[in-house]
């Protein structure tokens, strides 16, 4: 039976992977014969509103849970579901649906309803300080959010606000976990357990298995320093020095990448690239790696190597210990360790009977986890459970 649902997301000022999660999850509801509406906002409005009226819509925006609310009795909906509510949209979503008897669904993308800054990362290292706080003044006293301790006040005063009216335990019917890892750290949190399901992001449309015959490794990602990006170029300092490595992306590093590549001619450095130019030399890499040292939520390029079938070499932490099976689809080093990371890509370079074996892997797990069909049945099955407890509630009330 099909599913009448209204997408909410906020986006970011740059594009980035739960923009392209949003866009996924519609597109494929709509291929699967679902009627699919949309109510966005975008972070160029946060310049034109000010500080102050930004500031108090992160905790609860009016315009909102009218605009929702008026949605949602034009049109009959089965479910919201909310992908990303910050900062414009706010909580009030939740509440506009509740108040119309209407399933909310909540995805999980990053660590914002445990962690101010989101990232659970702070000081080039893995932060746990705010998780389970009622109150995250650790993150206030740090300025995680943008280096700012308004700016963090203003988004712990979300958390608090919302802590307080119970909306996280009692205003969403289901929310989407990426991984085993991240539903057990938002549980740990407080999320009630029976309302959290483990659902992945999904590729689509399939990119294709690539040769692989390029005889280089690839990093795809930002360039800042919980991506690992330093100890990714010091383990080209060591044992990896002779193994060519492309890097494609930008951000606050890429002085340091730029230098690394003017100094060594096994570096290259791509900058930015398309994401067909990106997928193109995901096809040709004999290995992708993947530094990253915070949880992630699920990167979609860790996906993108299983469609194309690239073993990956990844630290050991977060999501891509979900994602990547040592022995299997590829290697796991200990986070941060740049000669273990040297040392695992050079041991994987040298077998490359194991590196096709681990991408034949790399591309089953993809068609059986990351694909369109598996990914929209765990989707329509998650929305049908929401809609069902909203429908217990509703009669309950």
């Amino acid at each position: 039976m099909a599913v009448t649902v209204l997408m909410v997301h906020n986006r970011y000022l740059q594009r980035g992977g739960e923009d392209v999660a949003f866009e996924t999850d519609c597109r494929l509801l709509r291929e699967g014969g679902d009627t699919v509406d949309v109510y966005e906002e975008d972070n160029r409005r946060v310049t034109a509103l000010g500080k102050v009226r930004s500031a108090a819509r992160t905790v609860w925006s009016a315009e909102t849970y009218r605009s929702i609310r008026a949605r949602l009795r034009q049109t009959r909906y089965d479910c919201v579901h909310v992908h990303n509510f910050f900062p414009l949209v706010s909580p009030a979503v939740y509440h506009a649906a509740r108040a119309e008897g209407v399933a909310v669904i909540q995805s999980l993308h990053n660590y914002r309803l445990l962690c101010p800054k989101a990232t659970l990362f702070r000081d080039s290292r893995v932060c746990e300080d705010c998780a389970g706080r009622f109150v995250p003044w650790p993150a206030v006293v740090h300025s995680c959010y943008r280096g700012s301790a308004a700016a963090t006040l203003a988004v712990s005063a979300m958390i608090v606000a919302h802590r307080a009216l119970r909306t996280w335990r009692s205003a969403v019917h289901a929310y989407i976990a990426l991984t085993e890892f991240g539903r057990a750290k938002f549980v740990a949190a407080g999320l009630p357990a029976d309302r959290v399901e483990v659902r992945p992001n999904c590729v689509h449309p399939d990119p294709g298995v690539g040769s692989h015959e390029g005889k280089f490794v690839l990093y795809v990602g930002r360039l800042s320093e919980e991506k690992g990006i330093r100890v990714l170029l010091d383990a080209w300092k060591g044992p990896a020095r002779n193994i060519p490595l492309k890097i494609i992306g930008d951000g606050p590093l890429a002085d340091l990448v730029a230098a690394a590549a003017k100094a060594s001619p096994e570096i290259t450095w791509l900058g930015g690239r398309s994401r067909e130019d990106t997928l193109g030399n995901m096809k040709d890499a004999s290995i992708l790696v993947f530094p990253s040292q915070c949880y992630e939520g699920l990167p979609t390029v860790l996906l993108e190597a299983c469609a194309t079938g690239i073993p990956v070499v990844a630290a050991d932490l977060g999501a891509a210990a979900d994602v990547v099976r040592p022995g299997e689809t590829g290697s796991l080093f200990r986070a941060g360790d740049a000669n273990d990371l040297a040392k695992c890509v050079v041991e994987l370079w040298s077998r490359v009977e194991d590196r096709r074996r681990m991408g034949s892997a790399a591309r089953r797990a993809f068609e059986e986890r990351y694909a369109a069909e598996p990914c929209y049945e765990s989707l329509i099955r998650i929305y049908r459970t929401a809609i069902e407890r909203a429908r217990r509630e509703s009669a309950a009330a």
